[in-house]
């Protein structure tokens, strides 16, 4: 897709926050600093539209991003990061709970893991928790420029492996840096438009 309008709409924290437009919507979720903002940018072809942060656990609302006046990117909240009360977390995860089994516009989840590690703990709980809500899920591994390019097979095997995936469900890699993925990416996106 050839992205030529994209705007942060809101940062919701409520049901009655969320876009009223009826678009498709797809969730980004992963751990902090995963690089879903990293990722959010590349696809829309901008340096900043999402922000950035040294700081892991910097987003804490679900931030609704337009684009082309056709669908929705959602930044909900990163996980598995400890610097964050126990009892905020809880309620981060009420919140992103809430959106992800409530919202009729939500078309699939983007679940964005590091193809440079074995994907966590945490993000296992979260495709298992896609599974068991029956969302579509499309995996994208990102900082794959990081990984010698002989070595992506290996390292996708043990993505698909981790997370326990199916034969034939989708995994992007994807590089903030190269580009690499953007077609593929939205190629996925678009079957669920």
């Amino acid at each position: 897709m050839k992205v030529n309008h994209a705007e942060m709409v809101i940062s919701a924290v409520k049901r009655e926050q969320y876009p009223k437009d009826g678009l498709p919507e797809f969730a980004l979720a992963g751990r902090s600093n995963v690089g879903k903002s990293s990722f959010i940018n590349k696809m829309v072809n901008r340096k900043s539209l999402a922000h950035t942060s040294s700081k892991p656990g910097k987003t804490q609302t679900l931030n609704f991003y337009k684009i082309e006046n056709q669908l929705f990117f959602v930044d909900v909240p990163g996980y598995g990061y400890a610097k964050v009360s126990k009892k905020e977390r809880e309620s981060w995860g009420r919140m992103i709970e809430s959106y992800l089994t409530g919202r009729k516009e939500l078309k699939a989840v983007i679940l964005i893991v590091d193809l440079r590690h074995s994907p966590t703990e945490d993000d296992r709980m979260m495709y298992d928790f896609l599974k068991y809500y029956n969302l579509p899920a499309i995996v994208v591994a990102t900082k794959s420029d990081k990984v010698p390019r002989g070595k992506w097979e290996k390292h996708k095997k043990m993505v698909r492996e981790t997370l326990g995936m199916e034969k034939g469900e989708p995994l992007v890699l994807f590089s903030a840096e190269t580009g690499l993925g953007v077609e593929e990416a939205w190629a996925e996106i678009q079957k669920f438009m």
